[in-house]
């Protein structure tokens, strides 16, 4: 991996390692736009300041956009949504492979 590769990997990392930075991305998967109220419900125990603050970031990093319905993924939203979807199958199988009966 060259240097900007992981320079750029590192970006990205920073940004979803923030407090639900990835919730709000899956919530707004489906592709339709939801309000501040709903979006905080949709990704739950999220408090109205940091729900700001993560809209802020995804926003300035060009993930979110408000659209007339609300908060929407940008088309890079979108494509990051479905990596992330390809995390979740992955996820799921390997649970399954730990919770193996201890013997």
């Amino acid at each position: 991996m060259s240097g900007k590769e992981l320079l750029a990997m590192g970006q990205l990392l920073a940004l979803l390692e923030a407090r639900y930075a990835m919730r709000v991305i899956w919530a707004l998967k489906d592709g339709r736009g939801q309000t501040f109220r709903l979006l905080q419900d949709s990704v739950g125990g999220i408090t109205p300041n940091t729900l700001n603050t993560r809209i802020k970031e995804l926003r300035d990093a060009g993930l979110l956009t408000h659209v007339q319905e609300g908060y929407s993924l940008t088309p890079a939203g979108v494509e990051l949504a479905k990596r992330i979807g390809d995390l979740s199958a992955f996820a799921t199988k390997w649970a399954s492979s730990q919770s193996k009966p201890v013997k």
